[in-house]
């Protein structure tokens, strides 16, 4: 029997290999935008388009006033997205951020300051700036805390980066960092923190960790902050007893402060939001422990708490709140949406006209995506980010 030398068998393997590489049809690019889902809700017909598709985990977004998509991702990147063809650009200038966990680049919110700033501090004649408003876990020596930021956009670089507040919350650990980002139409920007896995935290005014803090929009101390003048408390807080509070908005049309957050096992929240006020974490919940059936906390309401307007037994897991009013969808007006990162939908409830939480629909559930990051343009198209990088949006359905 003859053999052929090694050389020559490899050879040919590589000849068949090539032959099959060449032969195979071209792998399909993909196209966006794509529709990938059709539905109804409340009578409105709609269409979910796939518009754009990434790595990492998206984790908030933001239009630029031509209506390009900033997102942020998790991994500490920025990307700048166009929703009419899926095409991406890096987005530079970025610090340090520590990555771990559930710690990294999280909220970005955008702010034209002219038009949101109170009367008394508005310029005659000033153009219009706009702010980009990040949190993101800072690093210092082994540890991070939540820290709000700003910054402007040119092109695709941030310029004139400003931490505005490096909160009291360095921890080791990997989880609760919260966090979301709102402005009132007073000059006040809020944005939440998550207990930092310690819970004593959620009733400690003494740190930052389990708290929805309240800043001028400069970072300085507003006057009227409810602990301004209590000892060993810190100023900057507005309200406390938060789990891990990862949606917060602020309804212009009703001077409203909403906020949902994750409960333990069983027990995620929605608040309404008011200055001072304690929410109870770890006292109250309507959870129970990871590890048995047993109920988190002395009760699920106590005097001197606020009860959430919403319990959600099994957990949804929400990872933002949007309050919609746009006009693409009049049957929404004045409706919360939440995307639910455990359950794989999105969670839409109806608020009534004394703050009260009526019926709740879910949404997109053959999606089956974790929903984390919620936006609307200003044609009032929903846009929603996935945990599998993928970025969607969801508009009328044409007649």
């Amino acid at each position: 029997m003859r053999y052929r030398p090694l050389a020559t068998a490899m050879n040919t393997v590589r000849l068949a290999l090539l032959s099959l590489i060449i032969l195979a049809p071209p792998a399909k690019a993909l196209s966006f935008p794509e529709t990938v889902l059709e539905g109804s809700s409340l009578g409105m017909h709609y269409v979910v388009e796939r518009i754009g598709q990434t790595n990492g985990v998206p984790w908030g977004m933001a239009f630029t006033p031509d209506q390009q998509l900033l997102i942020t991702y998790r991994e500490g990147n920025i990307r700048l997205l166009n929703p009419e063809d899926g095409s991406l650009q890096e987005v530079s200038g970025l610090p340090p951020i520590r990555q771990y966990g559930q710690g990294g680049l999280m909220d970005i919110a955008r702010l034209d300051t002219t038009g949101n700033q109170p009367p008394d501090q508005r310029h005659n004649n000033a153009a219009p700036q706009t702010w980009y408003y990040f949190t993101y876990a800072k690093a210092h020596d082994g540890q991070a805390a939540t820290t709000l930021a700003r910054a402007k956009l040119s092109g695709t670089q941030l310029t004139q980066w400003q931490d505005l507040l490096v909160t009291q919350s360095f921890s080791d650990a990997s989880r609760h960092f919260g966090s979301r980002i709102a402005f009132d139409n007073q000059g006040h920007v809020f944005f939440s923190i998550g207990d930092r896995a310690h819970r004593p935290n959620g009733q400690d005014l003494a740190t930052h960790a389990g708290t929805i803090l309240r800043l001028n929009l400069d970072g300085s101390t507003p006057e009227d902050n409810p602990f301004t003048d209590t000892p060993n408390a810190l100023a900057e807080i507005w309200s406390f007893g938060h789990r891990n509070p990862q949606g917060l908005l602020f309804d212009p049309l009703t001077n409203r402060l909403w906020s949902n957050e994750h409960g333990p096992r069983g027990g995620d929240e929605i608040n309404l939001i008011t200055a001072g006020a304690n929410y109870g974490w770890p006292v109250t919940s309507h959870g129970k422990e990871y590890w048995g059936p047993i109920a988190v906390g002395e009760a699920t309401e106590k005097d001197g708490i606020v009860s959430p307007r919403k319990v959600y037994i099994p957990s949804i897991a929400p990872g933002s709140l949007l309050l919609y009013r746009g006009a693409a969808f009049p049957s929404w007006q004045g409706q919360l949406f939440s995307g639910a990162l455990k359950l794989r939908h999105l969670n839409r409830v109806e608020i009534t006209d004394n703050a009260s939480i009526a019926n709740e629909e879910r949404l997109l559930e053959a999606l089956e995506e974790r929903i984390r990051a919620l936006a609307v343009d200003d044609l009032g198209w929903l846009y929603l980010s996935a945990d599998s990088g993928a970025i969607y949006r969801l508009r009328p359905r044409s007649r």
